[in-house]
């Protein structure tokens, strides 16, 4: 069983039974935690929607703690990324297409076609995808140059995850690119074998649910959209 914590925008929590895995948080409330558990902090990149030092405080917390950063963020608050912490390096720093392993959990990453990198993680036989902004950012006002390059390097990307079975994934769903707000999701699910899948990246537009229920291309796939109403919700899932 893993549970999912939506915390805002592109920010969520998930929990195994060991371990917990904080993406992207920037705003909401935290909640109560078991500090035995090991405490992974995942920042895809510096914009400030994806990336709140206030995150850091949970050092206080947790003596089993790793935060693993794009290498686009430099501003660390009381930042030693050569010295130790509690026996160990607390912060790595992690370019496109690297793997780690921290805490036993295997950490790949993919490069975002707007910054920083995307994260899939691979850890107590589960498998799961945290996107950051790696997206098919396709805008009307752009040239068509543009939006081929961003559609190229995103089918890029996500092709490589085809062998991949995903226990759960966050993609966004901007509503800002108009009607292809769902491409990248869409493109996403029919190219991965994923089981969950929530949209995120809304900017609080809650009503993108009711249309990508009516969206002709979720069809396939629109009975493992995660609905999300609220932050603070939560979610549970099973294996």
């Amino acid at each position: 069983m893993m549970k999912v914590t939506y915390f805002g925008h592109s920010g969520f929590l998930l929990e195994t039974e060991d371990m917990y895995c904080v993406f992207d948080y920037y705003r909401g409330s935290l909640p109560e935690w078991d500090t035995d558990k090991k405490m992974l902090v995942f920042m895809s990149h510096a914009h400030y929607d994806h990336y709140n030092k206030e995150i850091f405080k949970l050092r206080k917390s947790f003596s089993n703690i790793r935060f693993i950063l794009s290498s686009d963020i430099t501003d660390i608050p009381d930042a030693d990324t050569t010295g130790e912490y509690e026996g160990g390096r607390d912060v790595l720093s992690v370019a496109p297409n690297e793997e780690q392993t921290v805490f036993g959990c295997r950490i790949q990453t993919l490069r975002s076609n707007d910054q920083g990198v995307a994260y899939l993680l691979r850890y107590g036989g589960r498998t799961i995808y945290h996107a950051g902004d790696l997206n098919w950012w396709h805008w009307e006002g752009e040239s068509e140059t543009f939006n081929k390059m961003i559609r190229r390097t995103y089918q890029s990307e996500i092709n490589k995850l085809r062998q991949e079975k995903i226990d759960a994934a966050f993609v966004p769903v901007d509503p800002r690119l108009g009607e292809q707000y769902c491409w990248g999701l869409d493109c996403f699910m029919k190219r991965t074998d994923t089981k969950h899948v929530f949209p995120m990246h809304f900017w609080d537009n809650y009503e993108i649910f009711d249309r990508l229920t009516l969206e002709d291309c979720t069809n396939g796939y629109r009975d493992r959209i995660m609905r999300i109403e609220r932050e603070g919700q939560t979610f549970l899932l099973e294996s």
